[in-house]
């Protein structure tokens, strides 16, 4: 497929809405498309960045080949380098095969490294390396192999900070950045709200599908949305659900925006869901009854009651997140490691990412 052949509208259905935001997201889509720089997507998380890079690798002369995704953050730090660059049979312990890294899987095509500023700072000096000489060398091998694969990166986070930190690469930021893009919050185009519902309605059951009043639609637009269009996606699902084949009015929506508002306590709440309860709070959502006061006399088990707290928001951060742990652990303002230990000792699951 060659350079243009994708017309407007193929574009527009994968880029949702006809707000100036996302008609300059779709402008700078065609723009990055035609050369094979690495582009670096920023935004925040839920915003739609994988689908951006999605596109640009749909829209450019690399289309009829390989797209891979990464998520570098959902892959424990020692074995990234495999899933990466691949790895003979016996490497390491439970090395029992020959594997294709995503770079080799990935060849004349696009590789899409998701939560770049999440890898290890040794593994940065090693992708550096291999964008810089295009070659891999699989874990256990001395062989190296050519590559011809575009990169496109995403962050959420601001990795000027990180830079300044010493945690992020300054010479792999512009290396990987040669564009940078932003993708807008979805609070930066409500305008699009119909546009996407109707999107994610698109594919449901006749009897699935809701309506929303004017008043319902109009609280929408009014929501701060900090999971971007991933919640937004979430809601739909959730309406159609419980609600299938209604027209839902305001308190209808008020109540499907914030599923866990109940089970919250009020108190000891992350600052990162600040928006969250104030939204909750403006429309008049009943707040959680606080922690009962232990009885005089009686004493109060502190540290399981600290547990429990913990527990539940560490719960409510993994929903607001879509189940994505380094998302999850900024909303609790925790290392991502810190919560991946924290959720071993309650026995919560791991969610795929």
């Amino acid at each position: 497929m060659t350079v243009g052949q994708n017309n407007n509208a193929a574009l527009e259905t994968l880029i949702i809405g006809s707000s100036a935001a996302a008609a300059q997201l779709r402008d700078m889509i065609r723009r990055v498309a035609r050369s094979n720089a690495s582009v670096m997507l920023c935004g925040p998380s839920g915003s739609g960045k994988e689908l951006v890079a999605r596109a640009i690798h749909d829209e450019g002369a690399r289309a009829g080949k390989a797209f891979s995704a990464i998520n570098c953050g959902a892959i424990p730090g020692d074995l990234i380098e495999s899933e990466l660059f691949g790895h003979e049979k016996g490497s390491f312990t439970g090395a029992h095969a020959r594997r294709i890294g995503h770079f080799e899987a990935s060849e004349g095509g696009t590789l899409f490294l998701d939560e770049i500023g999440d890898m290890r700072f040794d593994m940065q000096v090693k992708l550096l390396r291999v964008l810089e000489e295009r070659t891999i060398v699989r874990v256990g091998s001395s062989d190296v192999k050519a590559i011809d694969v575009r990169v496109i990166s995403a962050t959420h986070q601001d990795l000027g900070a990180a830079i300044a930190d010493g945690k992020f690469r300054e010479d792999l930021f512009f290396r990987l950045g040669v564009v940078v893009l932003q993708v807008p919050s979805l609070a930066s185009r409500v305008e699009d709200i119909p546009a996407l519902i109707r999107h994610f309605q698109r594919k449901m059951p006749g009897e699935a599908k809701c309506r929303f009043d004017g008043e319902a639609m109009a609280l929408l637009m009014q929501h701060r949305w900090p999971g971007n269009v991933r919640e937004l996606r979430n809601f739909v699902e959730r309406a159609s659900v419980l609600h299938g084949g209604e027209t839902l009015g305001a308190d209808d929506v008020v109540i499907l925006l914030n599923p866990t508002a109940a089970l919250a306590p009020r108190h000891a709440v992350p600052s990162s869901f600040a928006a969250v309860r104030a939204s909750a709070d403006d429309c008049g959502v009943p707040a959680a009854p606080h922690t009962k006061a232990p009885a005089p006399g009686r004493p109060i088990d502190l540290k399981r009651e600290i547990e429990t707290i913990e527990l539940e928001q560490i719960h409510v951060a993994l929903d607001l997140a879509d189940g994505i742990i380094s998302e999850a652990a900024r909303l609790l303002t925790l290392k991502r490691t810190t919560l991946i230990e924290k959720m071993r000792k309650y026995g919560v699951q791991q969610q795929a990412a």
